[in-house]
C-alpha cells in the first residue's frame, strides 16, 4: 500500500519517545539524591496527565501561549505536593523540566526514520515540544528528520487545527499530501479534521504494562505496528 504524499511529520511524545520510563528514572535518580522517596511511575504518571488539560486551556485561551518547558514546570510545581516531595529544590526541579529534552527513543523509531530518510518524503516532527527541545532530544536520541517542526511556530498546541495547517505551509506541501504520524487517536483526528493524511503507529506500553492500549481512529489512513513497517508502506513496499 502507498499514500500520494510529499511528507510525514511524527509525534514525538509516546510516538517515537519512552517518555514513561525515561522520566520515571530521571525522577527517581534526581529525587534519590535529594534524599527523597516516592513511586516515581506514578509520579510520572501523574505529571503526564496534567499535559493535555492544561494545554487544553492555552488552546481555548484560558491561559496565554508560553513555550512546553514552562508549562512542563507548572504541572511540575502542581503534581509534587501530593506525592510529598515539596522539598525537591529549584535546580533539582529545573533539571527534571528538562528531562523532557532526553527522552529515549523506542527501538524501531531510529531505524525506521534513516529508512524514510533514504525515500523521496520529507520527515518533521510534529511535536507539542519546542524547537528547542525537539533539536536536543532528536540529537542525543539518534532520530534522523529533514526538519523540526512544532506547534510552537504556530503558538498553539495540538489539536488546534493551526497547529496542522502551519506546518504543512511551511513544508510547501497541500494538506492532503502531509501525512501525521502519531499513536494517539486524538491526534490524528484532529489531523484529519484540518485535511491531513493519518497513520497510527500502536505504543501499548506508553502508560506501562498495566494501561490498556489505544485503538486506532475511525477513518485512518495507514496503521503500522512500527516506524520500520510505516517506511515500507511509504516506500511501496507493503
Amino acid at each position: 500500500m502507498s499514500l500520494e504524499i510529499d511528507a510525514a511529520v511524527f509525534d514525538v511524545f509516546g510516538t517515537l519517545t519512552d517518555w514513561r520510563s525515561s522520566v520515571t528514572e530521571e525522577l527517581a535518580e534526581i529525587g534519590g539524591r535529594a534524599g527523597l522517596h516516592a513511586d516515581w511511575a506514578a509520579v510520572t504518571d501523574a505529571w503526564r496527565r496534567r499535559y493535555r488539560p492544561v494545554l487544553g486551556r492555552v488552546v481555548a485561551g484560558e491561559l496565554p501561549w508560553q513555550p512546553l518547558d514552562a508549562l512542563h514546570r507548572i504541572m511540575l510545581d502542581e503534581v509534587l505536593p501530593g506525592f510529598g516531595l515539596d522539598a525537591l529544590g529549584e535546580p533539582e526541579r529545573a533539571e527534571l523540566v528538562r528531562a523532557w529534552h532526553r527522552l529515549r527513543p523506542w527501538p524501531d523509531a531510529g531505524p525506521g526514520l534513516e529508512l524514510l530518510h533514504d525515500s523521496p518524503v520529507i520527515t518533521g516532527t510534529l511535536s507539542n515540544g519546542g524547537v528547542g527541545l525537539l533539536a536536543r532530544l532528536t540529537k542525543q536520541a539518534g532520530l534522523r528528520f529533514d526538519c523540526v517542526l512544532s506547534a510552537e511556530l504556530a503558538r498553539s498546541y495540538k489539536p488546534a487545527p493551526q497547529v496542522y495547517l502551519t506546518a504543512a505551509e511551511l513544508l510547501e506541501v497541500e494538506p492532503g499530501r502531509l501525512l501525521m504520524v502519531a499513536c494517539h487517536p486524538d491526534d490524528l483526528e484532529a489531523a484529519a479534521k484540518a485535511g491531513l493524511r493519518t497513520a497510527f503507529i500502536p505504543r501499548p506500553l506508553e502508560w506501562g504494562p498495566a494501561a490498556a492500549p489505544a485503538d486506532p481512529p475511525a477513518g485512518v489512513d495507514l496503521v503500522a505496528e512500527d516506524v520500520v513497517t510505516l517506511a515500507g508502506l511509504l516506500r511501496g513496499r507493503g
